[in-house]
C-alpha cells in the first residue's frame, strides 16, 4: 500500500493529508477523492467539487456515524437530515471549517477522554477538516480572476491559495483573489506571489530585497520544528511530546494547555511558530522556563543548562536570557 509521503510526493498540490488514526473508510475514501479531485473545484459546472464529496465522502462519513455514541453525534457535521456534502454547500466550504473547529473544540473541552473512540474521532474529525479546507483553497484547472461585475482581473487562477511559506498570513495571491473589487491590467507591474505573504515578498517595491525574507529563509528549518511540535502538541493536550527531550517536551505540553488552539487552526498555528522563532525562543530558554517553574533558582538552573561551549551557565546568564522571553510564552507558576 502506497505511504503517505510517497502520495504526498506523488499528488504535489493535489495531496489531502490524512491523520494517524483517522477511521479507515474515512481514510479510504478521501485517498479515492484526492485521486479524482484534479478537474473539480466549487466554481466548475461540470466538474462541480459538491457532487464528489456527495459520491466519495458521503457514505463514508454515514457509515462511521452510525458507529459513534449517541452523545458525539451532536460534534459530528452533518446530520441524518442533511449530508456532509450538503453541509458545506449550503453554509459554504470557509464557514464550514469552522463549523467543524467550533465541534471539535467543544467535543475535546466536554467529552475527551483520550480513550481509543476519542482518538479516533479527532483524527477523523481532523482529516474531514483538512479536506474542506483544500475544497475550499482548490481552484479550476483553468479559470481567469473576475470582479464582481464579472470583468476579467487580468491574472490567471490556476496556482493554489494558500498560506505564506514563513507565517499564517495569505499569499499576495490569495490575498488578490479574495478581494474581488480588484483589477489587473494588461500594463499592471503587479507581481503575486503563491508562496509568500505582502510581509515576506522577497523583494521590496524599490527592487531591493525584504530583510524579513531573508530573515525568515534563515530560520525556515527552525520555523518548521516550531510548527509541527505547537501542532502535534495541540493535537494531544494530554501528554507531552516525545521529542528526546523531556524539558522541551514539557514546555510545548505545559505552554498549550494554556491555550485553545486546535490543529485546524493553521492560520494561528503558523504564526504563533514565526514568533517563537523570531523571538529567538531557543529551546535552552525552553528549559530554563521548565525549570523556572518548577521552582528552582537561577544558580540550579545554570547548573542544568549548558552554554555554547559546554559549560554550565552562570546564574547572570540565565537572568539575562529569561528576561529577554516574551511574555506569551511564559510558562504560568
Amino acid at each position: 500500500m502506497e505511504s503517505e509521503e510517497q502520495a504526498k510526493k506523488r499528488l504535489g498540490n493535489y495531496y489531502i493529508a490524512i491523520w494517524n488514526g483517522c477511521d479507515p473508510d474515512i481514510a479510504s475514501a478521501i485517498r479515492q477523492f484526492r485521486d479524482s479531485w484534479k478537474p473539480y473545484s466549487a466554481a466548475s459546472r461540470r466538474y462541480p467539487i459538491h457532487r464528489l464529496i456527495h459520491e466519495l465522502i458521503d457514505p463514508a462519513v454515514t457509515a462511521y456515524r452510525e458507529t459513534l455514541p449517541p452523545d458525539y453525534l451532536v460534534h459530528m457535521p452533518g446530520s441524518t437530515e442533511v449530508s456532509f456534502s450538503e453541509m458545506a454547500q449550503l453554509v459554504g466550504f470557509d464557514a464550514a471549517v469552522r463549523l467543524q473547529r467550533h465541534l471539535l473544540r467543544a467535543f475535546i473541552k466536554t467529552k475527551d477522554q483520550q480513550t481509543t473512540t476519542d482518538q479516533r474521532f479527532i483524527a477523523t474529525h481532523e482529516s474531514l477538516i483538512q479536506l474542506v479546507w483544500d475544497c475550499a483553497c482548490k481552484q479550476p484547472v483553468k479559470s481567469s480572476m473576475r470582479a464582481i461585475n464579472g470583468t476579467s482581473r487580468g491574472l490567471n487562477d490556476k496556482r493554489r491559495h494558500s498560506f505564506c511559506r514563513f507565517c499564517g498570513s495569505p499569499t499576495t495571491l490569495t490575498s488578490f483573489s479574495d478581494n474581488k473589487s480588484q483589477l489587473r491590467g494588461s500594463n499592471d507591474v503587479l507581481r503575486l506571489s503563491n508562496l509568500y505573504c505582502i510581509k515576506h515578498q522577497p523583494k521590496l517595491p524599490n527592487g531591493a530585497w525584504n530583510p524579513l525574507y531573508k530573515q525568515a529563509t534563515r530560520s525556515i528549518a527552525q520555523f518548521d520544528i516550531e510548527l509541527e511540535r505547537i501542532s502535534k502538541q495541540c493535537a494531544n493536550r494530554s501528554r507531552p511530546l516525545m521529542s528526546g527531550d523531556t524539558l522541551v517536551d514539557q514546555y510545548f505540553l505545559q505552554l498549550m494547555l494554556g491555550k485553545t488552539l486546535q490543529p485546524a487552526d493553521k492560520a494561528e498555528l503558523r504564526d504563533l511558530a514565526r514568533r517563537m522563532v523570531d523571538s529567538k525562543l531557543s529551546d535552552a530558554k525552553k528549559k530554563m522556563l521548565v525549570l523556572k517553574r518548577a521552582g528552582f533558582n537561577q544558580a540550579e538552573i545554570g547548573k542544568q543548562i549548558l552554554n555554547a561551549k559546554q559549560q554550565p551557565m552562570t546564574r547572570q546568564a540565565v537572568s539575562k536570557a529569561l528576561a529577554s522571553v516574551r511574555k506569551e510564552f511564559l510558562l504560568e507558576t
